[in-house]
């Protein structure tokens, strides 16, 4: 190992107990190891005090005796692997053991390495070394993991609080008669989908709706659909015009994203006078419109993704939206599970009974519980007059 590679291995700080009934043999090594650079150490002179020590300080590693009276080697290592705590504790046994089936023993009792008596200074330093480095690099993995899985929960409670919440899909329902829910399938490794609804100023009877689909998964993605998010809300004004909303916020993409990093987006906004939506798309599946599905939807109407380029100028799009009809938004799908979920929600949509719960059924069953990107389902309806018009927020699965 060169110097550099063992300078970020700070494995000279870590702490070794050694475990022997002898005196001279803890001497013995103990002046190896301090000569080697491994000063941390302590010591204990049977099993009992190795367990008593162990409790008090959790070593990097056990230098230890197997042939000790009372409780030996063999003990003290099935009791340490016995907790949980100690299950990747490093176990290096010196041993005087020549036979296969000793070793074996000593191995099937927890065992994670042998170097033979009479010691080698050689040997020996190079095995604590060596078992020493595969320590710090696991207890930084470990630490690695933990903080990930931290900023994923946190970017997961983050997804919880941006949508739209069930007060403002009621003010929403009740100034423009529409009735707003969602189905989101969050992936295992945290995508980039995330959606919203603005207010067009000054009409309070039209809204707009956003979907926002990142590039790639994990931390690095949910931040920048929360950058892509707030830079939506910044652009409110232009909240009554897809066209202007999205061109703006490509060029809005372009300085925000790294380089060669995409994103979908489709922004609608529903005018209930005059009985349609409007929409414009970057990378985006179109507005579905029920009770008829025109074709798969695949890229009809749909623009570049966001961040392609700087000054890209995407079209608007119209859609019928009378009373009576419903109109489907969902993010993107690649690959094969586009092609399921096409087909499960042509086959759920016209069907009988509550069709959102339908749809959202079929997402899940097409795409699975824990999909490999995420997927967002907004479902619009107009009830016709003297219909139910609640927000039924139980049915928004995984909303």
């Amino acid at each position: 190992m060169t110097a550099a590679a063992e300078s970020r291995l700070p494995i000279r700080e870590c702490h070794i107990l050694v475990v022997d009934d002898t005196d001279y043999n803890r001497t013995l090594i103990g002046a190896m190891l301090n000569e080697a650079g491994f000063h941390d150490l302590a010591f204990a002179a049977n099993g009992p005090e190795a367990l008593e020590r162990i409790a008090a300080r959790t070593p990097d590693l056990v230098l230890l005796d197997l042939m000790m009276p009372g409780m030996d080697g063999f003990e003290l290592c099935r009791r340490l692997r016995a907790d949980h705590a100690y299950a990747d504790l490093p176990v290096l046994v010196q041993t005087a053991l020549s036979g296969n089936d000793d070793r074996n023993r000593a191995f099937a009792a927890g065992t994670t390495d042998l170097v033979s008596k009479p010691l080698d200074r050689t040997e020996l330093i190079a095995r604590v070394r060596i078992h020493l480095e595969n320590r710090v690099l696991i207890r930084d993995l470990q630490t690695y993991r933990a903080r990930v899985e931290g900023e994923l929960a946190m970017a997961r409670a983050m997804y919880d609080h941006l949508p739209p919440s069930p007060a403002l899909r009621e003010r929403i329902r009740s100034a423009s008669g529409v009735r707003l829910r969602a189905h989101t399938l969050l992936s295992s490794e945290l995508g980039g989908g995330i959606w919203g609804a603005l207010r067009v100023p000054g009409d309070d009877a039209r809204f707009g709706i956003f979907l926002l689909d990142m590039d790639g998964h994990g931390v690095a993605a949910a931040l920048n659909a929360f950058r892509l998010h707030t830079a939506v809300y910044e652009l409110a004004a232009l909240a009554g015009s897809p066209a202007d909303l999205v061109s703006e916020l490509n060029d809005r993409a372009v300085r925000l994203l790294e380089p060669g990093e995409r994103a979908g987006a489709l922004y609608a906004v529903v005018d209930s006078a005059a009985g349609c939506l409007r929409y414009a798309a970057a990378a985006a599946p179109p507005p579905l419109p029920l009770p008829r599905i025109a074709g798969d939807g695949s890229a009809e109407g749909a623009g570049p993704p966001l961040a392609a380029a700087a000054g890209i100028r995407y079209a608007e799009h119209t859609v019928p939206f009378p009373p009576g009809t419903a109109v489907v938004l969902r993010s993107s799908t690649a690959g094969d599970a586009a092609t399921r979920l096409a087909a499960a929600l042509e086959a759920s949509l016209d069907g009988p009974g509550d069709r959102f719960a339908a749809a959202a059924e079929a997402a899940r069953t097409a795409l699975g519980e824990t999909p490999d990107d995420d997927h967002t389902l907004v479902w619009l309806d107009r009830p016709a007059a003297g219909a139910d018009n609640t927000v039924e927020d139980g049915a928004e699965g995984g909303a």
